[in-house]
């Protein structure tokens, strides 16, 4: 059987290994044009190995423009060529990715109609589409012939065509989407093989021509099945040079690329059966949350691919291939596969980034602490206390020590990672405790002098010439419980017990809180939640989201799941509006029972109860209740408030895990006083790193 890091031929182009880096949106586009950060973001991943790499999918014609920064065809032949040129030194296949989004599109850009087999609404956008006439059928063929002319034109070794989850192509295939009674409704997959004939026509028997095609829409009453796909697959095998076998459609985009509540290598199964129905006349490439070395050679091992992609897993690994390849996979910086910021389809437009490596997608301003001559200009090593480690205090520990500097790292609790290792309990978050285990092994690895169980003073921190403090944050809790008492005048007690959502780092907190007085059961008790929920008291629960984020439902779920009586309330008009996977959460919860109060807020608690307020209206009402779980805002911590020093993470602003990495990397940056590359100095010191190994 192959290996991973084994070449691969395909239409006669040498790919040096069988792992794919797969199209995906970056918003890193400059208008309608693949441009420098592009260039940097896909160097990066050449360098790093990746046999076969796709670009983010152009718009084969103007009227597509699904998104702001959606690159078109027709304006990335500077952009596609300047890739071709980055990473042809790596060997790297660069494949163009060509689509159009039909009915999946948006007008809000282009102002023109949506085009689509039949008009039927998109269920995201509710917008009607146009059924496409002839013409337009004529136009688009020819459009994604000219379009992948100019990929090849460009430099590229290629193109793949986008029949995946948001595709006019699969729109075409599907009994959902295509109602059609003419030739491209009684055979749904002509249509397909029309683009293909054009596309190889365009670029000839020596360039690839790729297809990612939709294998189950998992909407058997309509949609495709495994069983339609496998005819279209027999159908296209011999026509194509790579298959890349993805799941989802018009009702459940969401299971192309879901967090980790769904079991990495979901499509092991479906990509086998498609490999079958190929019978060797098709590379085949598993798709679906692959994001560990050894599950995606044990696919290769069982004949379930040919090839494997792992597209998350290099955005925050960018140098994955080369680290197997020399025996290093235990130094993989994992994806925990959270969506949180690779997913950038919102209304904020952020550039691609990765929690793990929130370098990514903006190369060609951070700075890369592997690529960077060791210590900085000035070659100086130096003595750094990391105060606090947490994911913002073992980022800059990591770092230092990477760049030659002398670091010891003071923790007072008894384990490292923070707040990451509490967030890493519930389904679907277990993997956050990967990233915490490969912060504090590479700090031991690096030689990190590490110090558990010891609180410094303040006087001995500003001792310190060099100090990191990434000291994180404190609960809010104490501060909201006595508001929500002092609300409720008339009311001797709060019997109610107020929960701190990450409570077990706060508890002692909690406990000498001013609202700890007389009270009608032992009063206030805070434990931690995520860790020891059997101790909350018998009784309704009410969960307090004033934030809109994962933690919240998730522990609302986690409640529920083990029988409790839950509402979850938030001011927002949808319940978890800034959780990845929105509209699965609320199917979740829904099932569960749990009561969601949409545009609400806690405005006090009395003895059992929970007083809520419709942040509209005004009107308030009681929610029965023995336990209210705080899922708002920390504060930071403010021990070292008076000690200069480089400060990260949540002791700045309490944020999430990204920001916290991040600015622990770039404290640590800080005392080589090395400036950002440029991308063209980032594409040299890739070459001259692949030169030196």
């Amino acid at each position: 059987m192959p290996t991973l890091t084994e070449p691969v031929v395909l239409a006669g182009a040498a790919a040096p290994s069988r792992v794919l880096f797969g199209p995906h949106v970056t918003n890193l586009a400059r208008g309608r044009a693949l441009a420098d950060r592009s260039v940097a973001y896909y160097a990066e991943r050449a360098a790093g190995g990746t046999g076969v790499l796709v670009t983010e999918i152009a718009s084969v014609i103007a009227d597509d423009w699904p998104y702001e920064r959606a690159p078109l065809a027709s304006e990335c032949g500077p952009g596609w060529a300047a890739i071709a040129d980055a990473c042809r030194p790596y060997g790297t296949v660069v494949l163009g990715g060509l689509g159009h989004a039909g009915l999946q599109g948006s007008s809000a850009y282009s102002q023109r109609v949506l085009w689509a087999p039949s008009p039927v609404a998109d269920v995201v956008t509710r917008e009607q589409p146009a059924a496409m006439e002839q013409t337009q059928i004529d136009a688009v063929i020819a459009a994604f012939g000219a379009a992948a002319a100019a990929a090849v034109d460009a430099g590229l070794g290629g193109v793949e065509l986008n029949a995946g989850a948001d595709s006019l192509l699969r729109q075409f295939l599907s009994g959902l989407t295509n109602q059609r009674s003419d030739a491209y409704g009684t055979d749904r997959s002509r249509f397909l093989r029309d683009v293909i004939a054009s596309v190889r026509a365009a670029v000839g028997p020596d360039r690839v021509l790729a297809l990612r095609l939709s294998c189950d829409e998992d909407a058997p009453w309509a949609g495709l099945t495994p069983a339609d796909a496998a005819q279209v697959v027999d159908a296209v095998a011999g026509h194509v040079d790579l298959l890349t076998v993805v799941r989802a459609g018009h009702y459940s985009s969401a299971r192309y690329r879901p967090t980790a509540r769904t079991a990495p290598g979901f499509n092991r199964d479906l990509c086998a059966a498609m490999r079958t129905a190929a019978a060797g006349r098709v590379p085949v490439v598993l798709q679906g949350s692959v994001v560990v070395p050894h599950a995606a050679q044990d696919a290769l091992d069982d004949g379930v691919a040919d090839l494997v992609e792992m597209t998350r897993a290099q955005i925050a690994e960018p140098r994955l291939v080369t680290l197997v390849r020399g025996g290093a996979a235990a130094l993989v910086r994992p994806c925990v596969l959270c969506n949180q910021a690779c997913q950038v389809r919102d209304v904020r437009n952020p550039a691609v980034s990765c929690v793990a490596e929130p370098r990514a997608g903006h190369e060609t301003t951070e700075s890369d602490p592997v690529g960077l001559d060791p210590v900085g200009l000035d070659a100086v090593a130096r003595d750094v206390l990391v105060v606090g480690g947490g994911p913002a205090g073992l980022e800059a520990a990591r770092v230092l020590a990477l760049r030659g500097h002398r670091v010891r790292l003071a923790e007072r609790s008894d384990r490292l990672g923070g707040l990451l290792r509490t967030a890493a309990t519930g389904p679907g978050r277990e993997r956050l405790g990967l990233l915490a285990d490969w912060l504090a092994a590479e700090c031991r690895r690096l030689g990190v002098r590490i110090e558990l169980g010891t609180e410094l003073t303040a006087d001995e921190v500003a001792a310190t010439e060099h100090v990191v403090l990434a000291t994180g944050s404190r609960s809010r809790t104490p501060d909201r419980a006595a508001a929500w008492r002092t609300a409720m005048p008339s009311t001797p007690a709060m019997p109610s017990t107020v929960l701190a959502a990450e409570g077990a780092a706060v508890a002692a907190d909690l406990a000498a809180g001013p609202w700890a007085g007389p009270a009608v059961d032992p009063g206030p008790r805070v434990i931690d939640v995520v860790e020891a929920l059997a101790e909350l008291p018998a009784g309704p629960v009410v969960v307090d989201d004033p934030i809109g984020g994962p933690v919240a439902v998730g522990l609302a779920e986690r409640l529920a799941d083990a029988g409790r009586d839950v509402h979850v309330v938030t001011p927002d008009p949808v319940l978890g509006a800034r959780t990845p996977e929105l509209a699965e959460v609320n199917f979740r919860l829904e099932a569960l029972g749990v009561r969601r109060e949409l545009r609400t807020r806690i405005v006090g608690v009395t003895p059992g109860a929970a007083v809520l307020e419709h942040v509209w209206t005004g009107d308030r009402r009681t929610v029965a209740c023995a336990a209210v779980v705080d899922c708002g805002h920390r504060l930071p911590d403010e021990t070292f408030a008076q000690v200069r020093a480089e400060r990260a993470g949540d002791c700045v602003a309490p944020r999430t895990a990204l920001e916290a990495i991040l600015e622990g990397r770039r404290a640590a940056l800080r005392f080589d006083h090395t400036p950002a590359p440029p991308v063209a100095m980032h594409v040299r010191r890739l070459r001259a790193r692949k030169r030196a190994t």
